[in-house]
C-alpha cells in the first residue's frame, strides 16, 4: 500500500529492547563469576528488568511496546498484533514491528520526523533513515512507478556459502519433475542413518523456508514437500535440497514487484490430487495486491480427499481463511477493500460446489469446515472465477515444473530478475 500510495518508508532500530520492560514475576539468577563481594557467596541476583533468553521475554516487551503506541495514540491491530495504525488525515501512520525493528510509513517525510522525535522520548533508538533493507531483504523502490522490490541476493550467496554450494552447477527448476519422494528414501538401517549423521539437512531446509516465504514463492513447493522428511532424511532427500540451492543460485537476482497497479485483491488458487506418496493432496495459493505477491502457500493437505473436485473445494477454503484476514487488515489499516474479493480456480466442478449443494450424496462425508468456503462465496465476500489451468498461477505451488511452464508463472506472479541483473539459469538455458 505504501508504494501504491507513494508514502515514505523509514525504519528504526530500538536499542536494547527487552531492557525496557518490566517483570511481573519474581525471577532470581546466578550472579556472574568475579560480581559478588568477599563474604556474599551463596547469595543470587533478582530481575529488575527483562533480559533476551527469558520465556517471559518476548511477552513482557510486546506488552510494554502496545503501552507505549498507546500513549502515543495508536491502535493495536485486532488481525495482526504486531501492526500499529494511528488515524489522523495528513498524518495516517502504519508501523510493522518486528521485535526491535520497525518499518514506518507516513505520507510526508516531516511526519515521520516527528514520529520519531516522540519515540525517542520512551526508547533510545537507531535511526536508519528510509527502508533500505529489512531482516535480510534487500528492499529497492522506484518512485515513478510507485513500486518497492524486495529480493535476497546476499541471502541466498550465505546460503551457498554456508553449504559449499558457491561453485555448483546451477539448476533450472527448483524440483525435478520426476522425483517421487517418500519415506522410502529414508535411512532404513544402523549404518544408512549414521551415513546421514553429519548432513545439516534441518539447517538447509530452515534456511530455504525463509527465502520460501519471504521473497521466493517459486521454492515454496520443493520446500514444503522436502521439510516432511526432517526427522529422518535420506541422501535422495539431501540432493534434492541441494538442487533447490543450485537453482536459487541461477536465480539470486529474482524479486518481488509489489505495488504498480491500482488494483485490489486477487487470489489463485490449486490442488494436486494424491499425487504424493503419502496420498495427501497439496494445496497450493497465491494473493495479489495491486498486481504484487502479498500471500502465498505451498503445503499438504490434513486429510486424504477422494477426488480432484474435493481437494480443490478444501483448498478453497484455505485460501477463503487468509482473504478474509487480508480483508479485514486493509480496512482496518487504511480503507475497506471493494467486495467481493475475485478468487481464479481451474476446477469447475469445485465451483459448482460453492454455490449450491446439489451433490450433497457425493459431499456429505466432506468436515463441516470445509463448508465455509459456501457461506462467503454466497454471502459475497468473495467471488470463485474459472480460469484455465494454464493461467493459474497457484499451480507452481502445488507440483513441480519444467522450465517454460515454470518461467511463465514467474512472470504472472510478478517474480522477475532485477534490472541489470543476470539469470544464469535463463543465460545457460540448462534442460534441467
Amino acid at each position: 500500500m505504501a508504494a501504491k500510495l507513494d508514502w515514505e518508508v523509514h525504519q528504526v532500530d530500538i536499542k536494547s529492547a527487552y531492557l525496557y520492560a518490566e517483570l511481573k514475576e519474581d525471577i532470581y539468577m546466578r550472579p556472574p563469576p568475579g560480581y559478588l563481594k568477599s563474604g556474599d557467596e551463596g547469595k543470587v541476583l533478582k530481575l529488575q528488568r527483562s533480559l533476551p533468553g527469558l520465556k517471559q521475554a518476548g511477552y513482557e516487551w510486546s506488552e510494554e511496546l502496545a503501552s507505549t503506541f498507546a500513549k502515543m495514540e495508536f491502535t493495536c491491530s485486532q488481525v495482526d498484533q504486531a501492526v500499529f495504525y494511528r488515524h489522523a488525515q495528513d498524518k495516517h501512520t502504519v508501523v510493522t514491528v518486528s521485535v526491535d525493528n520497525m518499518a514506518v510509513t507516513l505520507k510526508h517525510l516531516h511526519h515521520i520526523i516527528k514520529f520519531k522525535d516522540d519515540l525517542t522520548q520512551y526508547f533510545e533508538i537507531s535511526d536508519l533513515g528510509e527502508l533500505n533493507w529489512l531482516l535480510g531483504l534487500k528492499v529497492e523502490r522506484n518512485r515513478a512507478a510507485r513500486t518497492i522490490r524486495l529480493s535476497q541476493k546476499a541471502y541466498v550467496e550465505t546460503i551457498l556459502e554456508h553449504f559449499n554450494l558457491t561453485n555448483a552447477n546451477t539448476a533450472a527448476t527448483p524440483m525435478d519433475m520426476g522425483a517421487a519422494l517418500s519415506d522410502s528414501h529414508s535411512p532404513s538401517t544402523h549404518a544408512q542413518a549414521e551415513a546421514m549423521e553429519n548432513v545439516p539437512y534441518q539447517r538447509g531446509i530452515g534456511l530455504l523456508m525463509y527465502a520460501a516465504t519471504s521473497t521466493r514463492p517459486d521454492i515454496a513447493f520443493a520446500v514444503s514437500i522436502l521439510s516432511q522428511f526432517m526427522r529422518n532424511p535420506g541422501p535422495a532427500h539431501w540432493e534434492a535440497t541441494k538442487r533447490v540451492m543450485r537453482y536459487l543460485k541461477g536465480t539470486s537476482y529474482y524479486g518481488i514487484t509489489l505495488g504498480g497497479l491500482d488494483t485490489g485483491l486477487e487470489a489463485y488458487v490449486d490442488a494436486d490430487w494424491v499425487s504424493q506418496a503419502h496420498r495427501h493432496s497439496m494445496t497450493g495459493y497465491i494473493v495479489l495486491l495491486a498486481d504484487g505477491p502479498v500471500a502465498w502457500s505451498a503445503r499438504k493437505q490434513p486429510l486424504i480427499a477422494l477426488s480432484t473436485a474435493e481437494a480443490e473445494y478444501i483448498a478453497l477454503t484455505t485460501i477463503g481463511h487468509k482473504i478474509m484476514y487480508l480483508q479485514l487488515l486493509i480496512e482496518e489499516l487504511y480503507e475497506s477493500p471493494s467486495p467481493p474479493t475475485p478468487v481464479y480456480c481451474d476446477n469447475q466442478a469445485a465451483i459448482a460446489l460453492t454455490s449450491n449443494s446439489k451433490f450433497h450424496s457425493r459431499t456429505k462425508h466432506i468436515d463441516l469446515c470445509y463448508h465455509f468456503v459456501r457461506f462467503h462465496v454466497q454471502n459475497g465476500t468473495f467471488a470463485l472465477t474459472y480460469c484455465p489451468t494454464e493461467e493459474n498461477v497457484a499451480d507452481a505451488l502445488t507440483k513441480a515444473l519444467p522450465h517454460p511452464r515454470l518461467k511463465k508463472l514467474r512472470e504472472l506472479m510478478k517474480l522477475e530478475c532485477a534490472q541489470g541483473g543476470v539469470s544464469r539459469v535463463e543465460s545457460s538455458d540448462m534442460p534441467e
